[in-house]
């Protein structure tokens, strides 16, 4: 009478087990299959989070008066290295404005000259890309990069990661040599501002 119970408890954990085991399998699968649209969902929120902080920095960012050809000619971003950011950026400017500036978004290839550009956008880790594109940004352009060393290659800001947030770097001295001024209220929420040869 005592070993019926018994052996129901143990075909019991036995089930149980089985069904652990089955479930783990079954999470392991599901994780794997997760990993990439995780990672690519990851990568489209980062790229979102940085377009709009783009956006923002124009109006936190005083041109000379010789940066546009008239009082109605578009504020103009350039991108170089990501037809994906050049497309997020299209999305966010939609009928947007600078003041009663027009945006506009251009897409660069590497090597292309910069022109009338006023905001440059350079994406990437590629320092050698970011390198050329600033050589080749004529005038007061805003030089933005996401490399390790985008500051030391002459641009004004520069995205990086912290504890997984999307942060920047200010380089004041790049900023004067391009004859830009910046808001002191952009400067309160960046991540680290160097006055001087950073």
């Amino acid at each position: 009478m005592k070993r019926a119970p018994q052996r129901c408890d143990h075909t019991r954990r036995l089930l149980l087990r089985a069904a652990a085991l089955a479930c783990a399998a079954a999470g392991a699968a599901l994780l794997t299959a997760a990993a990439p649209a995780a990672a690519q969902g990851g990568a489209a929120l980062e790229r979102s989070v940085k377009a709009a902080f783009l956006y923002k920095f124009l109006g936190y960012t005083e041109f000379p008066a010789g940066a546009f050809g008239d009082a109605g000619a578009p504020v103009v971003i350039g991108v170089v290295g990501s037809d994906e950011m050049a497309a997020e950026l299209l999305r966010i400017v939609a009928g947007r404005s600078i003041g009663s500036r027009p945006l506009l978004v251009r897409q660069l290839r590497d090597g292309d000259a910069a022109g009338a550009v006023h905001l440059l956008f350079v994406a990437g880790a590629d320092s050698a890309r970011a390198a050329r594109a600033l050589h080749l940004a004529p005038g007061p352009v805003l030089l933005v990069t996401e490399c390790g060393n985008g500051l030391q290659l002459g641009s004004i800001i520069n995205f990086k990661i912290v504890e997984e947030r999307v942060r920047f770097d200010v380089s004041l001295e790049a900023a004067d040599k391009a004859n830009i001024k910046l808001s002191s209220r952009l400067l309160t929420v960046a991540n680290h501002v160097s006055k001087g040869a950073p």
